[in-house]
């Protein structure tokens, strides 16, 4: 089973932690690392020999995009993160729409490929936010992948279907969802092998609870480039901010490689068509 290997290319300084101590007037004074850390990312995935989705910021494509264009001619998947990166439960959706759309034709423009995925900054698509999907199928989008099930204080559906699955009603019916993965323990959903979870939680626990995925379903890994730079600037946060956003990021490339090696991985359209969810659109190769 092919698992989805996937990146949410941002710059250190536009997680949502930081939004009270970051003005975004100041994001382009601050220094930028994203196309360092994302070229790191790209170098250790042709060792592997490994493709990936890159959902990526129309505000960082337009920044850089030889970024872009290397993620593409790599044979990446080229998918969207929003715009700039603001949390869907900000926006009304008209606000949204007008970021997705503004983000959607930089990505295709710069890439010259068809974007067809997204995931939502924060994986802010909640409960509330629903009505986000039917804006996304409208756009053109053939799938999401913001929906996490589990709780949390920033996001989550605790409820909602745990494996890759079509929508067939209410908001976004005819797109394709792809959740991150969690794993069930006692009755309860737990996070598994994405980003913060995969620096923080032990290694054993996340080759555990992603071989119980696979029992299943393909499973998901995802992460953000500014996970593998220990020397990015830090910012003074509270303690568990502090502990989200920096602890371990000297290992998280280690924790990846030895997952890459270990499991089978490709970009999230690609697993999404491996289970008949969804067919290869050549115009997005």
């Amino acid at each position: 089973m092919r698992n989805a290997l996937t990146v949410d290319v941002e710059e250190y300084f536009q997680v949502e932690a930081l939004a009270h101590a970051v003005d975004r007037d100041e994001w382009d004074r601050l220094e930028s690392r994203v196309e360092w850390q994302t070229g790191r990312l790209l170098d250790l995935f042709a060792r592997e020999g490994v493709r990936a989705t890159f959902f990526t910021l129309g505000w960082v494509a337009r920044r850089h995009p030889a970024l872009v264009r290397r993620i593409v001619s790599a044979g990446h998947e080229l998918a969207c993160h929003g715009d700039g990166h603001r949390m869907i439960t900000q926006m009304t959706p008209e606000a949204f729409r007008d970021d997705v759309r503004t983000a959607k034709r930089a990505l295709e423009d710069l890439g010259g490929v068809r974007v067809e995925g997204y995931r939502a900054p924060t994986f802010s698509v909640v409960r509330d936010t629903l009505w986000a999907l039917e804006v996304l199928r409208e756009e053109g989008f053939r799938y999401d992948a913001s929906v996490f099930p589990i709780r949390h204080d920033r996001y989550g559906i605790p409820d909602a279907p745990r494996a890759p699955h079509a929508i067939t009603e209410g908001p976004g019916a005819g797109l394709v969802e792809f959740p991150s993965s969690t794993v069930r323990v006692m009755g309860r959903n737990l996070p598994a092998g994405g980003g913060g979870y995969l620096r923080l939680l032990p290694m054993a626990y996340t080759r555990a609870a992603l071989r119980a995925v696979m029992r299943d379903a393909p499973a998901m890994v995802y992460l953000h480039p500014w996970e593998i730079d220990a020397m990015q600037p830090r910012f003074g946060l509270g303690r568990i901010a502090t502990l989200r956003s920096y602890r371990n990021v000297d290992e998280t490339e280690q924790r990846l490689a030895s997952l890459l090696r270990e499991f089978d991985f490709a970009p999230a359209r690609d697993v999404l068509a491996d289970l008949g969810l969804l067919t290869v659109d050549p115009r997005a190769a």
